[in-house]
């Protein structure tokens, strides 16, 4: 049976320590729901797929409550990345980084959600893997009722925080910048010419 937790200190207190246990926990972010485990987790991460049915191979991007946490996952974080992280951060900029030495693979999407729940959660569990709390291919989920039906008929999930309404909206603009330039990855709210005044040259 999944787990309603309110959004409040005691909650999100719970949640997290479900995280840290290796659970998998549904929350509000900035436009949808996500379902979250700990970055690095890999068997919560595998129940994850297939809590969504999504293959396995795909990765799904990491949402932290600052830059330190990504860079503490060992990925790369220069001058320009420091730069779009400040104007952008909380927000719906995704930044591909490159990986270092220790990094969990070669390149790593992050985001840092705008949302009070999402980030109280992210900042007493730690960086999560997410992905949008919905089965592979079905619509995405708005509100806590929402995850409850779409992951009724498993016990896959474990718990949903309750965070109201979900205010929806673009999924966020991605930008790679695991390499020497930078490259539009996937249009969305902030766009081309904003990054340019940031960055400079976009591939």
């Amino acid at each position: 049976m999944i787990e309603r937790l309110s959004a409040t200190p005691e909650g999100i207190a719970a949640a997290a320590a479900l995280l840290d246990a290796g659970g998998i926990a549904a929350f509000p972010t900035d436009t949808v729901y996500g379902i979250g485990c700990r970055a690095g987790d890999d068997a919560a991460l595998a129940r994850l797929f297939a809590a969504k049915r999504r293959p396995a191979e795909k990765q799904v991007p990491i949402l932290a409550a600052s830059l330190e946490q990504a860079s503490a996952l060992g990925y790369a974080v220069d001058d320009r990345v420091r730069a779009l992280a400040a104007r952008w951060w909380p927000g719906p900029l995704t930044l591909v980084l490159g990986a270092q030495e220790g990094a969990a693979s070669r390149s790593q999407a992050f985001r840092v959600p705008d949302h009070p729940v999402a980030l109280s959660l992210i900042e007493r569990s730690g960086p999560l893997a997410t992905s949008s709390a919905n089965r592979s291919g079905e619509p995405e989920t708005y509100d806590a009722d929402d995850v409850l039906v779409a992951f009724a008929d498993d016990d896959l999930l474990d718990a949903v925080v309750d965070g109201g309404r979900a205010p929806g909206g673009r999924a966020s603009t991605v930008i790679d910048m695991s390499g020497p330039g930078a490259r539009i990855v996937r249009e969305g709210p902030i766009t081309r010419e904003q990054l340019a005044e940031t960055v400079g040259r976009i591939d």
